[in-house]
């Protein structure tokens, strides 16, 4: 078995025996000829498959464990997809610390088709078990969560909802296939944002889900086929060739979130920063269990909102914008951007307060983004202190 960095190297680079290419090729086709009445070469209408979002599929699927893989349009459609599955008068746990979208997804339409959700810390089996309703039929886990970088203990979790007979559901943008696989810890499904650290460039949008199981994989290939929100050709090859480095980039994406959450830790001006690489982190030992590192992403907290507004303003090589995993660094305000459609109740409750920033570390050299961050908080603080903020 080859190790997982020598997996995404060779993506789809022994697929094209034909002509031996060994980038894959788009093929840009919608229909497929059939040789005889009867007889399929196993393509036939894109929506249902298509060769270059085959070897896609085939690829995430191998590298987490799974047996099938199915490649969206989006990762909201990828959750939408999934959220298919379930039918009118379920009811699904979710975790508290989550994506914007995800809720919007889950209470803004889930619901008006039956669907109804709970959201609880996941690391917490009490709150689990008070949660549970016989109505219950999946679980969704984050982790990290976003933006808080708060972790589940996977296999205790994925064990209980066997136990209880419900799909668990794992997110696993954050870290990728490279440093964590939930279905080897007992997950059910996988799904990603491909969009972040897979596609790793901040160029293609796209959504990953990888299934277990017979039964469930020809449910979810149902599904992706009917919904038919399906990833094109040519964002499967962009998808593809970004995997390839992932390995690399996510080596240098922890090397720079780790000293900068090390500094940032350090900086009298910064109240908390939340990272699960930091053995201050109330994750850390669960977090070293069941991955073998740690994302680029982390949050903080500045000691007084009004730093934020001129922190974001004066960042220069850091851009402040949406989205995260991509090579280049970018810094975010949750509260008003990714997780504004939350309810201020439930961000309060977990800490996505108007002090929080969210900061995606790029590849670039750690001297320069350290000494980015650290002239625009000092800039922030310069004008907090000559009365220039309000």
């Amino acid at each position: 078995m080859l190790k997982i960095e020598s997996q995404l190297a060779q993506i789809g680079s022994q697929n094209e025996p034909g002509t031996g290419a060994i980038s894959f090729p788009v093929y840009q086709a919608t229909a497929f000829r059939h040789p005889k009445l009867g007889q399929s070469t196993g393509f036939d209408y894109a929506r249902t498959k298509s060769p270059t979002r085959t070897v896609l599929e085939d690829a995430i699927a191998e590298l987490e464990s799974g047996d099938a893989g199915f490649a969206c349009s989006s990762g909201m459609a990828a959750l939408q997809t999934i959220f298919a599955y379930f039918s009118q008068g379920d009811h699904l746990i979710v975790s508290l610390d989550l994506y914007g979208g995800t809720y919007r997804l889950l209470e803004k339409i889930m619901a008006r088709f039956g669907v109804t959700a709970s959201y609880v810390d996941t690391n917490d089996l009490d709150g689990l078990e008070a949660a549970y309703q016989s109505n219950t039929k999946g679980i969704v886990i984050e982790t990290p969560t976003n933006p808080l970088m708060m972790i589940t203990d996977l296999e205790l979790v994925c064990t209980w909802a066997r136990k209880k007979g419900i799909v668990s559901i794992v997110d696993n943008t954050l870290l990728t296939p490279f440093l964590q696989r939930p279905i080897e810890l007992g997950a059910d499904i996988v799904i990603h944002s491909a969009t972040k650290y897979l596609g790793g460039h901040n160029d293609v949008l796209a959504g990953l889900i990888v299934t277990k199981g017979k039964e469930l994989s020809e449910q979810m290939a149902f599904l992706h086929n009917s919904i038919g929100a399906v990833l094109g050709p040519q964002d499967s090859w962009l998808l593809m060739r970004g995997m390839k480095t992932l390995a690399l980039r996510m080596e240098r994406h922890e090397f720079n979130a780790t000293a900068i959450a090390k500094f940032l830790l350090e900086h009298p001006l910064i109240d908390e920063v939340y990272y699960p690489a930091l053995e201050s982190h109330p994750g850390y030992a669960v977090q070293n269990k069941q991955s073998s590192g740690n994302t680029g992403i982390f949050s903080f907290k500045v000691k007084d909102a009004r730093l934020i507004e001129p922190i974001l303003r004066h960042i220069k090589l850091i851009a402040f914008a949406e989205s995260l995993g991509g090579v280049e660094s970018l810094m975010t305000y949750p509260a008003v951007q990714t997780h504004a459609d939350i309810p201020l109740e439930i961000r309060q409750q977990v800490g996505v307060d108007d002090r929080l920033l969210r900061f995606s570390v790029g590849i670039e050299h750690i001297d320069d983004l350290i000494a980015d961050l650290s002239n625009a908080i000092d800039q922030a603080q310069a004008e907090l202190e000559g009365g220039l903020l309000e």
